[in-house]
């Protein structure tokens, strides 16, 4: 019996330092990396909303879980470098916003998961199969934007009865502008509306594209949504006052920086919703079995100072129906 305690206690202690070594290993701190058309400026308050998620799900930025941000800025063109960088810091999946960023994303890796915050029309892009089984390393959230061009048209034209022609504003990088034109183009015939396409392409081709819509004697103007028009909508919505056009937008930002209206899936919660996503990626969740979000609200939002600096007023029944106004 003693000889049986001596060894027990002998093998406890040789076993001791294991546990104790195993005990003391670091668990892995789970990357991310986040890939942004934009400006860090521009989306802070979504990436609080972001970490606000992450929060809610157990993750403390720094604690135990580590973002890496990368920003285009606007300049679409650096987008893929940038997924490069997040590829070789071995990051876990890749968080993204915007078709472009998606685009790039899709064209870097077929194996990395990618977390979209939003999307226009993710199936149109090519990006998943489906919204239900979307089928590859791709999932998140869409904002369907290609659909709602036609509303868009379709409210413009109650806006403003008179209206003719309709410059349409465009960054032709991605498939998502070009079905989002032909949406444009199937929809303004019924409306009695003619399109005047505006292709943009750099900074300088904005102050060029207005010069053209005011030549052609526009009567309003449609802004297709996109990061490097989103980027600049601070400038087209200068330009818009400036000449006096009635402009319709696919976000809410640009209303509130001065834009007449927009409409569009409001984008509350978007980014938390997003977080979601990465923490079921994280616990081993594919993304192929992941059904891509729509959105369940859609906005109009009108600017009543923007319609008087520009002469216009905005029909009762329009008025009626906006979910907010700024005035």
């Amino acid at each position: 019996m003693n000889r049986k305690i001596v060894c027990l206690a002998l093998g406890a202690l040789l076993f001791a330092p294991c546990l104790s070594a195993e005990a003391q290993q670091p668990k892995k701190v789970p990357r991310i990396g986040m890939l942004m058309s934009s400006s860090a400026s521009s989306q802070k308050s979504r990436l609080d909303d972001f970490r606000d998620g992450l929060r809610e799900l157990g993750y403390v930025e720094r604690q135990n879980i580590l973002i890496e941000y990368r920003y285009a800025n606007g300049k679409l063109d650096q987008l893929p470098a940038l997924v490069a960088e997040l590829v070789g810091l071995k990051v876990e999946l890749i968080v993204t916003t915007g078709n472009e960023a998606v685009q790039a994303a899709k064209n870097t890796t077929q194996t990395l998961p990618i977390v979209m915050a939003f999307s226009g029309d993710p199936v149109a892009a090519g990006f998943v199969a489906s919204l239900s089984r979307p089928g590859g390393n791709i999932t998140g959230l869409s904002r369907i934007n290609v659909e709602l061009t036609a509303k868009q048209l379709e409210l413009l034209k109650e806006t403003i009865p008179r209206v003719v022609l309709v410059a349409v504003l465009f960054n032709p990088e991605g498939r998502v502008p070009e079905l989002a034109l032909k949406d444009a183009k199937a929809a303004a015939t019924p409306l009695g509306l003619k399109l005047q396409t505006l292709q943009v392409q750099a900074s300088n081709d904005l102050e060029i594209a207005f010069r053209s819509a005011a030549s052609e004697r526009a009567n309003a103007m449609l802004v297709l949504s996109g990061g490097f028009l989103g980027f600049r909508r601070k400038r087209i919505v200068d330009l818009a006052a400036k000449g006096r056009l009635p402009t319709m937008f696919g976000r809410t930002e640009a209303v509130e920086d001065g834009g007449l209206m927009s409409y569009g899936a409001t984008s509350v919660n978007e980014f938390r919703r997003a977080a979601y996503f990465v923490d079921r990626i994280l616990k081993g969740a594919k993304p192929a079995d992941l059904p891509v979000e729509q959105p369940s609200k859609f906005e109009l939002v009108i600017n009543l100072k923007t319609a008087k600096q520009i002469g216009l007023t905005i029909p009762p029944n329009v008025l009626a129906r906006a979910d907010k106004v700024i005035k």
